[in-house]
């Protein structure tokens, strides 16, 4: 088993593609072809103690939930603490990965939890009451649609000449395309040497419709590409921008919607079971009412608190948020809910061990046992 079959499991179940464009996710140490021949730990923040921890049991990797690279690192020093993690992963050649914010996004990911544990469902992986996300990914995004109009004989050539340069791949699929028949009409003006018809005559002939689609990155060089094959010497080209499909199972938080509305006592009492610390704060709007609509943001989730109002959520339930965004959260007559910012993700390792463990048989996956929590109630 090598390093990348660990990465390809985790694609599997947290897609790189779901986190925040300005997170640091993915392999951030190691070689994804170097065996994994010892055990997998992890962790929500990768410690000092986390790391003698895993060199201790021989760890080959860590997935660490929280990315331990961040800012920019001018040196890799034993001065500092990151330092001091940095270099013993490299020395002991142990690999980290991190999953963040797209095992939060992921259906069936850390947010999907937690909705577990305030619907009250008591079933691993189900959530009592219609979940999705509040902000849901798009995928596809970044793609436009290549359209060409050209004759029959000379349709196979062309795309099989854009499907080269990148276009009319749809996942697994290749060489995807559309077509239509219609007819053309043009008049060449002086000098024109038309493919069907002559010059200086209005021409109807019967053509093609090609369509095909095309990632941003690859349109200068399909564009290129095609007017090489096209028969016509002045072919008519449209390319139009294609805005991705927005995916309601996947994204930023959760706008949950219980089967049945629950008071604030009986969504404490279930989160008292639930999460691995009992550790809860509240701000109401007014008296302890049946609410339904919660909006579910592990970690520090204050950012998204505005939309969770906009979307009507009468509740919103996050790890930690500042006074002054509570604050707001009341004037929208939204109440909220604090669980503390990784008491809303600790709980999540096991079962993504688990997950793992299914995936890979043979991995030893578990959390480690010196990643607890950095505050506590005195």
């Amino acid at each position: 088993m090598l390093v990348r079959d660990l990465i390809d499991a985790m694609q599997r179940i947290a897609p790189l593609e779901y986190a925040e464009s300005w997170d640091r996710v993915g392999l951030l140490v190691g070689k994804a072809e170097r065996e994994l021949d010892g055990p997998v730990l992890l962790t929500i923040d990768l410690t000092e103690r986390v790391m003698r921890e895993a060199k201790d049991a021989g760890a080959r990797a860590i997935i660490a939930y929280h990315p331990v690279i961040w800012d920019p690192v001018a040196r890799v020093t034993d001065e500092t603490a990151r330092g001091r993690i940095l270099l013993g992963a490299i020395e002991a050649g142990l690999c980290i990965y991190t999953p963040h914010t797209a095992l939060d996004a992921a259906p069936g990911g850390v947010t999907d939890w937690l909705c577990e544990g305030l619907s009250g469902s008591g079933q691993a992986g189900k959530i009592a009451g219609d979940c999705r996300a509040l902000q849901p990914t798009v995928r596809g995004g970044g793609m436009c649609k290549i359209v060409t109009f050209l004759p029959l004989e000379a349709m196979e050539r062309v795309r099989g000449a854009l499907a080269t340069a990148g276009a009319g791949r749809i996942g697994a699929y290749s060489l995807c395309s559309f077509s239509t028949e219609g007819t053309g009409t043009f008049l060449g003006g002086a000098g024109t040497k038309p493919v069907s018809g002559v010059a200086g005559r209005v021409e109807h002939v019967p053509e093609r419709r090609l369509e095909m689609v095309c990632p941003k990155a690859n349109l200068a060089l399909a564009l290129e590409t095609m007017r090489q094959f096209h028969p016509y010497e002045e072919p008519a080209i449209d390319v139009y921008e294609m805005s991705g499909e927005p995916l309601r199972r996947a994204g930023a938080g959760r706008r949950l919607v219980l089967d049945r509305p629950a008071t604030l006592m009986e969504l404490a009492d279930r989160l008292k079971r639930f999460l691995p610390r009992y550790r809860l704060r509240a701000a109401l709007v007014a008296e302890d009412r049946p609410m339904q609509s919660l909006g579910v943001v592990p970690g520090a989730g204050e950012g998204l608190a505005p939309l969770a109002a906009r979307e009507g959520c009468e509740l919103f339930f996050t790890g930690e948020m500042r006074h002054h965004q509570i604050l707001d959260c009341l004037h929208q007559d939204m109440s909220v809910l604090l669980a503390g910012h990784a008491n809303t993700e600790r709980g999540y390792l096991p079962r993504l061990a688990e997950r793992l463990r299914a995936m890979l048989p043979g991995l030893e996956a578990s959390p480690a046992k010196a990643d607890t929590d950095l505050l506590f109630v005195l």
